[in-house]
């Protein structure tokens, strides 16, 4: 028979297990889907172009006129920290007929965070953009894309809509290209993707947004091969 030793061992790595069970749902659809947690859109709609980290005050007006200039709309996944900052461009997302989605008022790995102190981080980045955008976020997507147990029961409670991607440009690395960003994300491309980029570099390498600005013409530009629009989510699903 177990000890009291080997049993709490066991019970402590059984609720780890369950506190963490959806962190790998961005890299193992199979997880994603048994969770019901969407990373696709419906493929007859388009497909979902989707930006996190910022807003950022050169990338984010940046790629705001790139979109506007090919047509097409997209969804921040704005930081709460960074709208604080900058809420001028957190009201110009939408003025310009973005969507803006909630990624935390804290860029923090939800692994690490309490229930109560993530509750309390969430609340508050959704209150801010709806203060600053007047729009209620409806999607959510937490930093890394790595869910906890926790995050997505908050986020459901509270009506949002947990969300990750089918296909991202790995645009935060310092190693990466606009060509190179622009291949992972159109090759084998498909209706009903959602495709991750950043508009900001505050939580990744320096410049980074620059790349992404650079891939960008020719990732719309596949999107539009495929005779489909960028979108935002909402339109999208």
């Amino acid at each position: 028979m177990l000890g009291r030793t080997e049993l709490l061992l066991a019970a402590g790595a059984g609720a780890a297990t369950a506190w963490s069970l959806p962190a790998p749902a961005a890299h193992i659809p199979l997880l994603a889907r048994s969770l019901g947690i969407p990373y696709r859109v419906d493929p007859r709609k388009g497909i979902a172009l989707t930006f996190d980290d910022g807003p950022h005050p050169e990338g984010t007006p940046a790629l705001l006129d790139r979109l506007d200039s090919a047509n097409a709309r997209a969804t921040f996944f704005v930081v709460g920290e960074q709208l604080e900052r900058y809420p001028e461009l957190g009201a110009e997302i939408v003025e310009r007929g973005h969507e803006v989605a909630l990624h935390g008022f804290r860029h923090r790995l939800l692994l690490r965070r309490t229930p109560a102190a993530l509750a309390r981080d969430l609340d508050r980045g959704a209150a801010l953009i709806a203060s600053i955008t007047g729009r209620i976020p409806v999607f959510y997507r937490p930093p890394y894309g790595v869910f906890s147990t926790a995050g997505l029961a908050l986020a459901r409670n509270r009506g949002w809509k947990p969300m990750l991607w089918s296909r991202w440009g790995w645009d935060w690395a310092a190693n990466r290209s606009a060509a190179s960003i622009a291949l992972h994300c159109t090759t084998g491309l498909r209706a009903g993707d959602v495709l991750l980029l950043h508009d900001a570099d505050h939580y990744s390498s320096s410049g980074s947004w620059r790349r992404t600005l650079a891939a960008l013409p020719t990732i719309l530009e596949a999107i539009a091969s495929l005779d489909r629009s960028a979108l935002t989510l909402s339109e999208s699903m």
